[in-house]
């Protein structure tokens, strides 16, 4: 059976840890996402056609939302499992009587927390300071969650292989850094030359963006279906992985 209270714990500790510098994990990403915000948006707001009956700084905000979710989620458990392997604490959670499954589901939640706490600062200001509106808040909802989820899991991937500070430096550096940036945060697909358009849908967190920003103003670069169907897909495919490294105790355990 689920252990609920041993799941609880643990993702209230997650939550208190990451809380507790608040203003490290949650407002600085908000404040340094916001100068995104007024640089690209100040300059390029005019010069720049994306959907139509759109500025540009409106086409932008739910991109940069979405940036902010990921990486802050990816962040949250890749940051909190490596100090624990580093400081050797993670032993108090592998003897507690908690499951691989409660254990990643705790990690993964507070992520979520994290990463939708952050999208909702700059949410917050894009609607009262650009006029932002919405047209189906149930797709923004389950993209958020959903996105933040896959991330969350990729951290705890990253947090597990990784045996040292630089090893997860340079997981976030060259893989999801660049793989956010180029996920059509700051763009339309459509504007690129074609063959970087068929190059960005091998990009997993294109699908994320898309999907997200579809939620604001019901359009997109792909089927918003293709979209939720290519998340999931990855939220079910990083979710397994991590499951059979805990099982087995992979690199957490020696």
């Amino acid at each position: 059976m689920f252990n609920f209270t041993g799941f609880m714990a643990l993702f209230i500790k997650e939550v208190r840890r990451f809380y507790s510098v608040a203003v490290q994990t949650v407002f600085a990403p908000v404040v340094s996402t916001l100068l995104y915000l007024l640089v690209f948006g100040q300059v390029l707001d005019a010069q720049i056609e994306t959907y139509s009956g759109l500025t540009y700084s409106q086409f932008l905000i739910p991109g940069l939302v979405m940036m902010a979710i990921l990486q802050n989620a990816f962040s949250n458990t890749s940051s909190s499992l490596i100090q624990s392997k580093m400081h050797g604490n993670l032993t108090f959670v592998l003897l507690s009587p908690i499951s691989p499954f409660e254990l990643y589901m705790a990690f993964v939640a507070a992520s979520i927390v994290r990463g939708v706490a952050v999208g909702l600062g700059i949410l917050i200001i894009g609607i009262i300071w650009f006029d932002l509106s919405w047209s189906n808040p149930l797709w923004i909802i389950l993209f958020a969650v959903l996105s933040a989820a896959m991330m969350g899991g990729l951290g705890m991937l990253a947090g597990i292989v990784s045996e040292k500070y630089d090893h997860l430096a340079a997981f976030q550096n060259f893989i999801i850094m660049p793989l956010t940036f180029l996920s059509g945060v700051f763009y339309s697909i459509h504007g690129l030359p074609e063959i970087w358009q068929n190059v960005s849908h091998f990009n997993p967190f294109f699908y994320m963006v898309d999907g997200f920003r579809y939620g604001f103003f019901q359009q997109s670069d792909v089927s918003v279906y293709l979209s939720l169907g290519v998340t999931t897909i990855f939220v079910v495919l990083v979710s397994a992985i991590n499951l059979i490294l805990l099982n087995k105790g992979v690199k957490i355990r020696q």
